[in-house]
């Protein structure tokens, strides 16, 4: 079963339209949450996010956040899913191909269950990043079907042997392709300033939360490439990546190679929350 509007259908059932505006323009938004013992991870700042895309591009939720809860949770129930994740994302329908909006559109809302494991090894040993440019367009803060940028940026990282491409704008570090970067300097923890050119990331927050409780120092604020190449520990987080340690970028070690002290307390506090 999928989640189709605000009912459940079988797979075999959905029908996308070829002029549907997802498809043809990546005109939609989505997002992902992660399902812990059957319960969603903070369901309601994800729910937030969604509504804050769509409301970005000029799309009307054609469900209200209340019943898009009750119904991925049916969704749980009806998989019987204990650990994993729901995909879910709204486009802004069909219409007769054309660039501007169409009139009276009519969204459409899909979602469904997948079992992707956590990477518990990658997380215990970390992982290789390597370094590109940002070619993304300039709302990341919007989380847009249109993925074309991280996805070009994903393939030279799988084509490098590396798990996450770390961005940059001439020289100013922003974020991975799929997930938000941090950095250890100093003893303080450092990433990007929230804006248009990062996503606010829902695992972020939860760090910035964890960081504040054990009184670690939080620098909100852009770094250059000459210092992420200082950096005493380096990590990612995502959804489905949680607290990632980057152990190598661009071949050369961080540091001693491997999964800094810092971001090890901070994967032990996150533990206690799920």
């Amino acid at each position: 079963m999928i989640l189709y509007n605000n009912r459940l259908i079988d797979r075999e059932e959905a029908r996308v339209d070829i002029e549907d505006r997802g498809y043809q323009f990546g005109d939609g938004v989505y997002e992902v949450v992660s399902v812990y013992g059957g319960k969603i991870f903070r369901l309601q700042e994800h729910l937030d996010r969604f509504e804050y895309s769509a409301n970005q591009i000029g799309i009307t939720l054609p469900v209200s956040l209340e019943n898009l809860s009750e119904n991925l949770h049916k969704l749980i129930a009806h998989h019987e899913l204990s650990d994993g994740q729901i995909y879910y994302q709204v486009t802004r329908g069909y219409a007769p191909r054309n660039h501007p909006f169409p009139e009276n559109p009519q969204p459409v809302l899909t979602g469904y269950v997948t079992r992707k494991p956590r990477p518990v090894e990658a997380m215990k040993n970390g992982v290789a990043a390597i370094i590109t440019d940002d070619i993304r367009w300039l709302r990341c803060d919007i989380k847009s079907l249109n993925l074309l940028g991280s996805v070009l940026a994903k393939q030279k990282a799988a084509e490098a042997g590396a798990y996450e491409a770390i961005q940059h704008r001439d020289g100013v570090v922003t974020e991975g392709s799929a997930s938000n970067l941090f950095m250890v300097k100093d003893g303080k923890l450092h990433t990007h300033p929230l804006g248009n050119l990062i996503l606010g990331g829902i695992t972020r927050i939860v760090v910035l939360e964890i960081a504040k409780k054990l009184g670690i120092d939080v620098v909100e604020s852009s770094f250059t490439l000459s210092e992420l190449a200082e950096a005493e520990e380096l990590f990612l987080t995502s959804t489905t990546s949680e607290i990632m340690p980057i152990v190598t970028l661009d071949g050369k070690p961080v540091r001693s190679g491997a999964p800094g002290s810092v971001t090890k307390l901070l994967q032990e506090e996150f533990e206690g929350l799920l």
